[in-house]
């Protein structure tokens, strides 16, 4: 009963975000700045994890394949499909719930408890649209981009990784990432990260804008949004993967 209750109240909370939207030069400021905040911040981050996961996915690959029958241009394929399809948009998003998601609801939990957000209703603001509206919206156009940003580190990574290896050679790498290139899979994996957008930021929003009490309810609210934000994430990723696919 409590999981349907909060359900319920999530959507209401969202509904909140729409109803009464704030004027268009006071969110694009704000969306400018949280571009800033959610996505510029976090280009190195994700710089370096794709470009060591590229790495090893390409060195394990390799590794795996010492069938002398298996043609060695199946390394840079899988490395490129497994970037495309999963890792680049599902596990860095996954990461961002955790970076991202943890700033929001502890950002915005300490307006809560100290009383900045009903200061913003006695006058007039909507409060869930003035603070968390620019941090939706700029997510759903930083994502994307973080997204392709990952897969072109990620393939970068795995090509260097490779020839200082010498698992495998550039021709064979660079005919591995051509082989069979399916552009829709770059389609579905931008529409998943979307939905993954949406998901780390609105759910920190709503723990952090729900917060009672003092600093360790802010700390709980910011824990419990990064594990119900990770949880939802797979579960999108599910759902998104049997329609999509």
């Amino acid at each position: 009963m409590k999981f349907l209750e909060t359900i319920g109240a999530y959507l209401l909370f969202m509904r909140r975000i729409f109803a009464r939207p704030e004027r268009r030069r006071v969110f694009f400021r704000e969306m400018t700045n949280e571009l800033e905040k959610l996505g510029l911040n976090s280009i190195v981050l994700v710089m370096i994890i794709s470009f060591f996961i590229g790495a090893v996915l390409t060195l394990q690959t390799a590794y795996n394949m010492s069938n002398p029958l298996l043609p060695r241009y199946l390394i840079g394929y899988l490395t490129r499909e497994t970037l495309l399809l999963e890792f680049s948009s599902t596990i860095v998003s996954l990461i961002l719930a955790g970076k991202i998601g943890s700033n929001i609801a502890s950002e915005i939990g300490t307006m809560r408890v100290t009383e900045q957000i009903d200061a913003l209703e006695a006058m007039g603001v909507n409060s869930v649209s003035y603070l968390v509206g620019p941090k939706i919206a700029a997510a759903l156009v930083i994502n994307p981009a973080l997204y392709v940003f990952s897969v072109f580190i990620g393939i970068i990574g795995g090509f260097l990784a490779g020839l200082s290896a010498g698992s495998v050679n550039y021709d064979d790498y660079i005919n591995g990432l051509h082989f069979e290139f399916n552009p829709y899979y770059v389609t579905y994996s931008i529409i998943k990260t979307l939905f993954f957008a949406l998901v780390f930021t609105s759910i920190p929003a709503f723990y952090g804008y729900n917060t009672r009490g003092g600093a360790l309810e802010v700390g709980k609210a910011s824990t419990r949004s990064v594990v119900d934000s990770s949880i939802t994430i797979l579960v999108v990723n599910l759902i998104l993967t049997k329609i999509l696919l």
